[in-house]
């Protein structure tokens, strides 16, 4: 039930401007899904969903992209966030130390973690470095170049 619900939300975001979880709500329940605002808000979070500026300029929800295209689509608004932030990246063995502007280190996180940058396992921050866990010291240098890539546009 909650797989072909997610599948749902999808089409309907990709089909419709949804402006807000009480409209994605209204279309599941056309489709015959019974949703509560609680069950969609936690579907929101599950798939990623976020919101972007349509068409029209009013805000409305969007899948974000996987895959290798990190700067395409939605993923913009995530590489915006860590060029912001970006100061400098330096790596010992498959342990990547990110340096960021004071303050912004976990929104640069949270953004390394959405990319889904393959090899990248997780981060964590403080106020402003970031530590990542690279999968190989090898999968260092290709993940660096990765980010550099994203933050000066190579």
């Amino acid at each position: 039930m909650k797989s072909s619900r997610q599948n749902k939300i999808i089409e309907i975001v990709k089909k419709y401007d949804v402006e807000t979880q009480e409209e994605l709500a209204e279309y599941l329940t056309q489709a015959g899904f019974a949703v509560t605002q609680a069950t969609v808000s936690r579907d929101i979070r599950e798939l990623k969903l976020t919101k972007v500026q349509g068409e029209t300029g009013r805000q409305k929800y969007a899948v974000l992209q996987s895959g290798n295209s990190h700067a395409a689509g939605m993923n913009e608004r995530l590489v915006r966030v860590l060029k912001d932030a970006f100061v400098s990246m330096d790596k010992a063995q498959n342990i990547l130390v990110i340096k960021t502007v004071s303050g912004m280190a976990m929104a640069a996180a949270a953004a390394l973690d959405s990319l889904e940058i393959d090899n990248l396992i997780g981060c964590i921050a403080g106020d402003d470095t970031i530590m990542c866990a690279i999968r190989t010291e090898a999968d260092t240098e290709i993940v660096m170049e990765e980010i550099s890539g994203l933050v000066y546009g190579k």
